[in-house]
């Protein structure tokens, strides 16, 4: 299926400066959310319990707090809503000792008197787990970015795979940015979301920069904007296709899926835009930036094409006896 045409070739590096301007912004934004709000990590990663309860009523969020307020343990405790009105999560730090405990034994009988009401889970992560989770965490995605840059310096050059990897990190780094903007807390479903980012992020600049790859071996021309152009436009119906479709799907998980997987879906639908964004208007502009030559990239490449016939026609003649 094709929504753009076949034959036009759309200017998109002589808008790359704008957008990248654009992109320059987000980012900047993104890290002043971080450093000046931080990153709200939820009980996976930072220790604590959820006690989650539903009422059969709108739940009376400010007399749970002050009931539950009299045991110094949920002094800090925070309560919200989730997913609607009758049902809320109580968070707090625990100590070791209260691991022990049926800690929605105790809730309950503190909320004894605000109505009918039941608790339907209790998750505790100790303080050492939640940081070995962290660490892992951050762990998992270094070393997929790592394991990216090594495929695409094999696939393609070294100079695609840094484009990629900037690409990706102006990706997560936006990705973050809407995380802090929206309040979501960081456990091991936003992970997810952002390893899948990466993955999704990657497919997406890996087949542009394949159609670049074999236009540059085709063209006559050696003017990389121009290559980069012919090969964007080419792909653009695949990629806002696959983009459209994928959006679709997470936008239906977060509006029906739940409470639960609202971060993961967020998470999802910023990275998708992003993703596809970068993938026509960042990606491809960073090759400018550091060098590449389609004159010396096509020299290479004839080279090997040399050196490939001289191995099958040493082979052939290897066959036949003659060497």
């Amino acid at each position: 299926m094709q929504i753009f045409s076949k034959d036009k070739i759309y200017d998109f590096m002589a808008k790359s400066k704008y957008f990248l301007s654009v992109s320059v912004i987000f980012i900047v934004l993104s890290y002043a959310e971080i450093f000046s709000n931080g990153l709200n990590y939820g009980i996976d990663f930072a220790g604590g319990t959820i006690v989650q309860v539903k009422y059969d009523k709108v739940a009376p969020i400010e007399q749970m707090r002050t009931q539950i307020s009299v045991d110094k343990m949920f002094a800090s405790a925070t309560i919200t809503e989730f997913g609607s009105p009758e049902e809320v999560v109580i968070r707090f730090l625990s100590s070791s000792d209260s691991v022990k405990e049926d800690l929605g034994d105790r809730i309950g009988q503190l909320l004894q008197g605000t109505g009918n009401f039941e608790i339907r889970r209790v998750d505790i992560v100790g303080p050492k787990v939640g940081s070995e989770l962290r660490g892992q965490g951050l762990m998992a995605m270094l070393v997929s970015i790592f394991a990216i840059l090594l495929y695409v310096t094999y696939r393609f050059e070294w100079r695609f795979a840094v484009a990629s990897i900037l690409a990706l990190v102006h990706d997560i780094s936006i990705a973050l940015g809407a995380i802090i903007l929206f309040k979501v807390d960081i456990n091991l479903d936003i992970l997810a979301a952002l390893l899948t980012l990466l993955g999704y992020s990657l497919n997406d600049t890996i087949i542009v920069f394949d159609r670049i790859r074999e236009s540059v071996k085709e063209s006559k021309t050696f003017d990389l904007f121009e290559i980069i152009n012919f090969s964007v436009s080419k792909t653009l119906s695949r990629t806002i296709l696959t983009s459209l479709t994928t959006f679709f799907v997470i936008l239906t998980l977060f509006m029906f899926g739940g409470e639960i997987i609202h971060g993961f879906g967020l998470v999802l639908l910023v990275g998708i835009v992003v993703g596809t964004y970068s993938s026509i208007f960042v990606a491809s502009p960073f090759l400018k930036w550091l060098k590449f030559s389609v004159e010396d990239y096509k020299s290479k490449e004839a080279l090997k094409e040399k050196r490939r016939i001289e191995k099958e026609k040493m082979r052939a003649q290897y066959e036949k006896g003659i060497v």
